[in-house]
């Protein structure tokens, strides 16, 4: 089985935004919709957390005076 190449957080944005426009158009069948949903929550919790990464190296780099 091949490996999964993992997005850079951009390129999950972006893919994100595509599922939503496939969704919002409502031609899938409920299958294709449920998969595209489930695709949708899991860039979702990847993209929470590089953020969450990038918050925590700011408020190092800044000596804890990022604004919360």
């Amino acid at each position: 089985m091949a490996e999964k190449k993992e997005m850079s957080f951009e390129e999950s944005v972006a893919r994100l935004e595509q599922i939503v426009k496939d969704l919002e158009n409502g031609k899938a069948p409920l299958s294709d919709s449920l998969a595209l949903f489930e695709e949708g929550v899991a860039l979702v919790r990847a993209c929470t957390e590089e953020l969450d990464k990038a918050e925590k190296r700011i408020i190092e780099l800044t000596g804890g005076e990022a604004d919360e």
